[in-house]
């Protein structure tokens, strides 16, 4: 599908899915260069920058959090973009949401002729990627509510219950992480290739969009230091817990010790069993006990075992 959009003398040609019959149709319209076109027909594995004559190819992953019922999942969806003096060309395989709205944006600019999207294509590309930087910053502040939601959750003791929204929001930022990871070196290459294809003036812009990828990777930084901090605090306080427990079943057994030792002792079978058969010799053997275990509580007591 092929979506056109206008403003002034600048036009963004936003493809969804090409075919081939499109690929050709961009070789013939824009003069792109045939291997460029067959490459819009599918997607690659890594980003990555060209200089042309009359054009600029570039190629990143975004990651975007799709939502599948209480499922959060982090997918990369690529973009390449062809970037050219009067025209930029966007190739998608997948419904982005920022690019949506940066549409409504162009067509509301062009109706209102207003003039601040720039007097070449580069102005597009640098207001299209601020947009799609910008979300991704806006789902990594969600990614905080959960971490500060995970944080109290931690102190009202359900430490057990966020062993795995921990790991999850880890997994989540690693997936984040893992998309951008290339960003810095390939922006770079295409401050390189800008300068050469705007102009030294445009350096300014393109700094500009490596500015914003900072913004970005800070902010994924932040979010996994207080994660790994989160982690280490819950990992402790269930280890003091579970130690807690332990040391309460351990005090249990030893106050329990005097009375199965004693009751085991008046249960062996030999003939001539001390106070057994006497009169009172359930009383007696009980009161043995009792006192033993009064003993240990109070042992217990003055140690601070407890």
């Amino acid at each position: 599908m092929i979506l056109k959009y206008t403003h002034k003398n600048l036009t963004w040609i936003d493809l969804e899915c090409p075919t081939h019959e499109e690929a050709r149709q961009m070789v013939t319209e824009w003069n792109i260069h045939p291997l460029v076109a067959q490459e819009l027909i599918g997607p690659t594995t890594r980003p990555k920058v060209e200089l042309y004559g009359n054009f600029i190819y570039l190629i990143l992953h975004i990651p975007t959090i799709q939502r599948k019922g209480l499922k959060r999942l982090i997918e990369q969806q690529e973009i390449d973009f062809i970037i050219g003096k009067n025209f930029i060309i966007t190739s998608r395989y997948d419904a982005i949401d920022p690019l949506h709205q940066f549409s409504k944006l162009f067509e509301v600019n062009s109706i209102l002729d207003r003039s601040d999207m720039g007097e070449h294509a580069g102005f597009i590309f640098f207001y299209m990627i601020r947009a799609l930087y910008e979300a991704i910053a806006h789902e990594l502040e969600s990614v905080t509510d959960i971490i500060r939601e995970i944080e109290e959750n931690i102190f009202k003791g359900k430490e057990r219950n966020m062993v795995f929204k921990i790991s999850e929001v880890s997994r989540e930022l690693l997936d984040v992480r893992r998309a951008t990871s290339l960003h810095k070196e390939i922006l770079e290459s295409f401050e390189s290739a800008s300068r050469r294809f705007f102009g030294e003036d445009w350096s300014f812009h393109t700094r500009a969009i490596i500015g914003e990828y900072y913004k970005v990777d800070n902010a994924i930084r932040g979010s996994f230091e207080s994660v790994a901090e989160l982690r280490e605090t819950n990992n402790s306080l269930l280890n003091t817990r579970e130690t807690e427990t332990m040391k309460m079943i351990t005090i249990v057994v030893f106050l329990t010790l005097p009375a199965s030792v004693i009751t085991n002792f008046f249960q062996m079978s030999t003939a001539h069993t001390p106070i057994v058969g006497q009169a009172n010799d359930w009383l007696i053997v009980t009161s043995i006990t009792f006192i033993s275990t009064v003993f240990l509580v109070l042992l217990a007591k003055f140690k601070k075992w407890f």
